[in-house]
């Protein structure tokens, strides 16, 4: 049955007390599919995505990682004639349930695209938009939100002198990190990143990644990356799509280097992509 759009005001548990050495799932998918008007682009899939961990989503261009990863905070609500069926959760409470409230499911599961889009606006009100959003006024307040999420986002020495600057005058390595932190101020339990380096060079990728391993435990972490030398550097978890179908899903040091299906080994060994 196709799912309908949210209404009203169920919000998503939060995962704040779990303990990471707990494998608990956070996002789970039980025959999930997404169709484009007719067309079936992600396949009944089936998947457990356990949190506080990094999971890497690989494969080829066209093969429904993107679709997936955005349906997660219903992104894929602004595409025309985009519709589901089965079940997707988070923390247990089904996402295209009907009184599903997307505001706060994406607080919970804040998002960071391929490439940098900060606002035309300083940096720190780039920062404190979020928490404005919901509810965060006082200056003070904001304040320490902008600190620590810049912090966090490795970002507070080279940009705390700059608050008052435009965010576009900032590098693309630098931009990058500011929607990262953007995304950490409204303080989400998942981090979704599609494909955050892509439009990066080699250095800030790099610094990037340093940040993803810095915020392991803390988030859960899912990355969507054409990049498999980045998947295996940064992920617990790797899922292979191929087609809209989830071909295999297992920790990443053992998929890479022993995977159970032809073709998962056909792909990471570069015989196709």
């Amino acid at each position: 049955m196709t799912q309908s759009p949210a209404t009203n005001a169920s919000s998503i548990p939060s995962t704040a007390n779990i303990e990471e050495s707990q494998k608990i799932a956070h996002v789970t998918a039980k025959d999930f599919s997404i169709y484009y008007s007719s067309k079936e682009v992600v396949k009944k899939i089936n998947l457990d995505i356990w949190a506080k961990k990094v999971t890497a989503i690989i494969g080829p261009s066209g093969c429904g990682k993107s679709t997936f990863l955005r349906s997660i905070n219903r992104m894929n609500d602004l595409i025309p004639g985009c519709t589901v069926t089965g079940d997707l959760s988070l923390n247990g409470t089904n996402v295209y349930g009907k009184r599903i409230d997307i505001t706060a499911l994406r607080k919970t599961a804040g998002i960071v695209f391929q490439k940098p889009n900060p606002f035309p606006k300083s940096i720190f009100d780039n920062i404190a938009y979020g928490p404005r959003l919901h509810g965060v006024t006082r200056r003070p307040e904001l304040e320490l939100v902008v600190e620590k999420s810049l912090r966090q986002a490795a970002l507070w020495d080279e940009v705390k002198d700059r608050l008052p600057n435009n965010a576009l005058s900032l590098s693309g390595g630098q931009q990058q990190r500011l929607c990262i932190a953007r995304s950490l101020a409204i303080e989400p339990d998942i981090l979704l990143m599609d494909e955050p380096t892509s439009a990066l060079d080699p250095k800030a990728t790099a610094r990037i990644e340093d940040l993803i391993s810095e915020l392991r435990g803390k988030y859960t972490i899912i990355i969507v990356t054409h990049n498999m030398q980045q998947a295996s550097r940064i992920s617990d978890f790797t899922a292979f799509f191929y087609e809209g179908v989830l071909i295999e899903y297992d920790q990443t040091l053992p998929l890479f280097t022993n995977p159970s299906k032809k073709r998962t080994e056909d792909y990471i060994t570069g015989r196709f992509g």
